[in-house]
């Protein structure tokens, strides 16, 4: 007895020792997580938000469009940047990403027009395509079959640490100036040389192999499939970028990608011969790793509607949600903390209603539903019955009156304030909060349960939280929000690191970092589509038709048939 407790303890501590490495790699993640969620859960604010205002005024269709091709690319140079890793060794290549990132973030905050902040985001993309594999291949390395679900639980957890903090502190530094946000950005990334330079060393397990580039390629492409998998994919994808731009319709970028695929199959009958002998150009489409593809493509329907938390939400919390019985809460821990989450430019707001009042003696005819969405960039949203109670006042003393005396503008403006609101961030910072407090209580818990009922389990609590959306219709309240949030939160906790677990299982020690680049084509796919169709759904279901239950019914549908697909997936796999 004395021996089975002996071993069972002794294997409890193994399952919790880990490498030195893994804990450098732990800390890296959280800085580079506090720069890029710093900036990216404030994205859509400030990308939609007029440049009179501080932002930079882009449209949904051109916002969706940088949200969907820059992150893109970031989690799809993985493939390459992986297998560099494995090639180069993982200290040179975290060396080389934050100086591309800490500069990339400073610009960011300089750019004022599309182009500018499209090349921008660009570097920092790049920067970061470069940490992602590194970063999990060393967790891979510093894991074994006994500790890895636990290992990347406390990995995930780090993510969402950084997740956290990152969006608290960018909600305080925009209320200074959109600029600190970027500087902000840019000063995490510069702490990250320090571990990597003093201490961080490249794991011993880690198989350098002195290949050419060239090799390196086709030792990447081996993984899913050859050159002409590859052309398919590529045309295909800027085809659809294309339209996500502007520069085609979408219906004639998907007449051309059918009339591509048919060029393909064409193609296919003609190419044929020794496949070891021939040119890229005369071989058949071939998918090295069918499964492994599949699963891949499925995973995308994941990141297409999880996305929508940061792309989606803090737009529609910013211009539909009522936050006021969640400020009622933060209320009695006193005014500092109303100013907290809920700062408001008084001096802002008073313009407002001078501006207001000024267009009424002009004789303009107000729109009361732009005129609402034009003052939540001021974070405050007054519902349109008590905006036209306000408007008919005003109108009234216009005709009385050749200005508004001090104490009426005072007035006035603090009605206006009464509406102000929670900055969207910090809602969503709620999903990061929930995830740092329980997600290694919740990856315990589901190492006991088979892989893909887990990621099922996960895909169906996400369709939970957006069936909440689809029923709140127009507008809702913050506590429904807050719901919406905790529950995207254990979806997230399900099925994230799950889906990365799974690939660490299937991938051998030497390609670990190729095999993590690959599963971020998942991603890549994710953001691509979750940009697109958040920007495309928002302009049009939203703000135009006032539907909004439609574009959460949308991606609710997206979720249920990614559960079904994975469910099936597992039923289908062979029999060891």
């Amino acid at each position: 007895m004395a021996r089975l407790f002996a071993t069972a303890r002794s294997s409890n501590a193994s399952d919790w020792h880990f490498d030195s490495r893994f804990y450098i790699a732990n800390v890296m993640e959280v800085f580079e997580r506090l720069a890029w969620y710093g900036f990216f859960a404030v994205s859509s604010i400030y990308m939609t938000t007029p440049k009179s205002q501080g932002g930079i005024g882009f449209s949904e269709v051109e916002r969706g469009a940088v949200q969907g091709i820059i992150p893109f690319f970031l989690y799809l140079l993985p493939v390459l940047t992986g297998a560099l890793g494995d090639k180069l060794g993982y200290r040179k290549m975290f060396l080389f990403s934050f100086s591309l990132m800490a500069p990339g973030y400073f610009i960011l905050g300089q750019a004022n027009s599309f182009w500018a902040f499209f090349g921008a985001l660009s570097l920092v993309a790049l920067g970061a395509a470069c940490f992602k594999p590194v970063v999990v291949g060393t967790i891979s390395h510093c894991t074994n079959d006994r500790n890895r679900g636990l290992g990347f639980g406390i990995f995930y957890t780090m993510v969402n640490v950084g997740g956290f903090i990152g969006p608290m502190i960018a909600g305080a530094m925009r209320a200074i100036s959109w600029d600190a946000v970027f500087m902000m950005s840019a000063g995490w990334i510069l702490i990250n040389f320090l571990p990597v330079l003093f201490f961080y060393r490249d794991p011993p397990t880690l198989n350098r192999q002195k290949s050419s580039f060239k090799d390196t390629v086709k030792q990447a492409q081996h993984v899913l499939g050859n050159a002409r998998l590859a052309l398919l994919l590529a045309v295909s994808i800027l085809l659809l970028m294309a339209a996500g731009v502007q520069w085609m319709s979408y219906s004639l970028a998907f007449l051309a990608i059918a009339a591509w695929a048919v060029i393909n199959v064409l193609w296919n009958k003609l190419a044929g011969g020794d496949e070891h002998k021939a040119r890229w150009w005369q071989e058949k489409i071939r998918v090295s790793n069918p499964r492994f593809a599949l699963y891949l493509l499925i995973l995308t329907g994941f990141w297409t509607v999880y996305n929508q938390l940061f792309y989606t939400l803090p737009l529609y919390i910013r211009d539909f949600v009522d936050t006021r019985d969640l400020l009622s809460i933060i209320g009695l821990f006193g005014d500092g903390a109303i100013n907290f989450f809920a700062f408001v430019d008084s001096g802002q707001i008073q313009t407002n209603v001078q501006a207001l009042f000024s267009q009424l003696q002009q004789g303009v005819e107000i729109n009361i539903e732009s005129l609402r969405l034009q003052w939540v960039h001021d974070k405050i949203n007054v519902p349109a019955s008590e905006l036209t109670v306000l408007v008919n006042e005003l109108s009234v003393i216009s005709g009385l009156q050749t200005e508004l005396r001090t104490e009426q503008v005072a007035d006035f403006s603090q009605r206006l304030i009464s509406f102000r609101q929670i900055n969207p961030e910090y809602l969503i910072n709620l999903d990061f909060a929930a995830i740092v407090l329980a997600q290694i209580a919740v990856s315990a818990l589901c190492q006991r349960f088979k892989t893909f009922y887990v990621l099922s389990v996960g895909l169906v609590v996400m369709v939970i939280a957006f069936v909440v959306l689809m029923a709140s219709g127009m507008y809702t309240s913050g506590v429904m929000v807050v719901t919406v949030i905790l529950l995207i939160a254990l979806a997230e906790m399900l099925t994230s690191p799950k889906s990365q677990e799974y690939v660490a299982s299937i991938a051998d020690k030497s390609q670990a970092a190729l095999y993590m680049g690959y599963y971020f084509v998942s991603m890549a796919l994710g953001f691509l589509f979750a940009g697109f169709l958040s920007g495309w759904s928002y302009a049009e279901l939203t703000l135009a038709m006032h539907r909004p239950e439609l574009m959460w019914g949308l991606f609710a549908t997206i979720a249920l048939i990614t559960a079904a697909l994975l469910y099936w997936f597992h039923h289908t796999q062979p029999k060891q």
